[in-house]
């Protein structure tokens, strides 16, 4: 078993912290941003202005330039001293962020950018299989399985070599352009987790934490919903379009002899 330094694992805690913190601050900044102008605005004049129904049903994506201010601003602030930083009460709640929640949000920043729109549900080939791992652990932890599969995380061979074919699974999707944004955020998780073992030595740790839990949870759950919604989508179709079947010929005869009468 070989643990991280503590001085580099409070260093990933202050860096992986900045860097969600920005991820989730620009995710929900197109979506804040109209509701907070029109608030300003209506303050300001009690008449209904134009430019804030114009901008109302807008939700566009934040502009690239914007994201490395918001990336800087957030590693100024967890980087403030003990308890004055965000991160020392992150860490005091939630441990360190996993590795994997660190890959997705370098991903999405760098989509950000790019100027490159980002998805804010989590793959249903990723999530699904985070839900269930995370439900197992947690329910082992809880002592209600009793299968010591956290343990098997410090493994000396095992871990190691999972992380070595995740990764290179990974590098081959990559390199064959077959992969998207979870590929690429796993890759950066176990290349985490088999350089600096981070963040904590342990291979779960690096997968897996309660707020990626609980975004590939919610993931899993809207991928249903629409599902069940394109479905049912599917199933009414047929009945709502006109028949165009064409007439029977001998109701067409019988049709045209009642004219004539």
């Amino acid at each position: 078993m070989s643990l991280p330094d503590l001085a580099l694992q409070i260093v990933y805690g202050r860096l992986a912290w900045a860097l969600v913190a920005a991820a989730m601050l620009l995710a929900i900044l197109p979506v804040l941003k109209p509701a907070l102008l029109s608030t300003w605005m209506s303050r300001l004049s009690p008449k209904p202005s134009p430019v804030v129904f114009a901008l109302r049903p807008r939700r566009s994506m934040v502009n690239a330039a914007f994201v490395p201010g918001v990336v800087i601003a957030m590693l100024v602030v967890m980087a403030l001293p003990d308890a004055a930083s965000p991160a020392y009460w992150l860490t005091l709640v939630f441990q360190y962020p996993s590795a994997l929640l660190v890959g997705f949000s370098v991903v999405s920043l760098h989509a950000r950018w790019q100027g490159r729109p980002v998805r804010l549900v989590m793959p249903a080939a990723l999530a699904l299989p985070l839900v269930v791992a995370g439900l197992v652990l947690y329910l082992d932890a809880f002592g209600v399985l009793a299968l010591g599969l956290y343990s098997s995380g410090f493994g000396a061979v095992a871990a190691p070599l999972a992380a070595c074919a995740m990764a290179i699974a990974c590098a081959v999707a990559i390199a064959r352009g077959q992969a998207g944004s979870g590929a690429a955020a796993l890759l950066v998780a176990v290349l985490l987790f088999s350089v600096l073992r981070l963040p904590s030595g342990n291979l779960w740790d690096a997968l897996l934490d309660p707020l990626l839990w609980s975004w590939a949870l919610g993931s899993t759950v809207v991928v249903m919903v629409r599902q069940r919604a394109a479905r049912r989508a599917e199933l009414v179709a047929p009945l709502a379009e006109p028949d165009a079947s064409p007439i029977p010929e001998p109701v067409l005869a019988h049709a045209a002899g009642n004219k004539q009468i």
